[in-house]
């Protein structure tokens, strides 16, 4: 008698047309409301067809240089961005790398916003954070109070 070989590791998880990978700068968990602050990622690999997540990793963002975080991400195999504020420039970047940005409440969970998402129900792109007015370098800390996003994209 034949032994079946055995399934492989990701067996009953489609790599398909229908996975999508999609990003969430955050914080504890939460989406992170100031973009290019972020130190943290999370990477949800979905089934886009079956509406589920198929895995979620946390990863720590690359060092801080303007205009990494689309290119990296792009790199990282990223769609979609889930962002609570981002800055105008950020989100002409990441058209460039091709990746879709939709706004998210700053604060909400991973879970629910890629929940949401796959719903169809974050149809919305952010509006770009014009950044108090002002356009600089963002290698130090802000000091302005409130949560707003920067205009270059980190």
């Amino acid at each position: 008698m034949r032994k079946q070989p055995d399934p492989p590791m990701n067996a009953g998880i489609p790599h398909s047309d229908a996975s999508l990978k999609i990003a969430l700068p955050v914080a504890d968990g939460r989406l992170h409301g100031h973009f290019g602050g972020s130190t943290q990622f999370a990477l949800v690999e979905v089934d886009d067809e079956r509406r589920t997540i198929l895995s979620l990793t946390k990863v720590a963002a690359p060092p801080h240089a303007p205009g990494l975080f689309p290119r990296w991400l792009r790199e990282q195999g990223v769609k979609v961005v889930i962002a609570g504020g981002i800055g105008r420039r950020a989100l002409d970047l990441f058209a460039q790398q091709g990746i879709d940005v939709r706004a998210g409440q700053p604060g909400a969970l991973v879970e629910e916003l890629v929940a949401g998402y796959l719903a169809g129900a974050l149809t919305a792109t952010p509006e770009g954070c014009a950044h108090h007015g002002h356009d600089h370098p963002h290698d130090h800390p802000h000091h302005h109070g409130g949560e707003h996003s920067s205009e270059t994209a980190h």
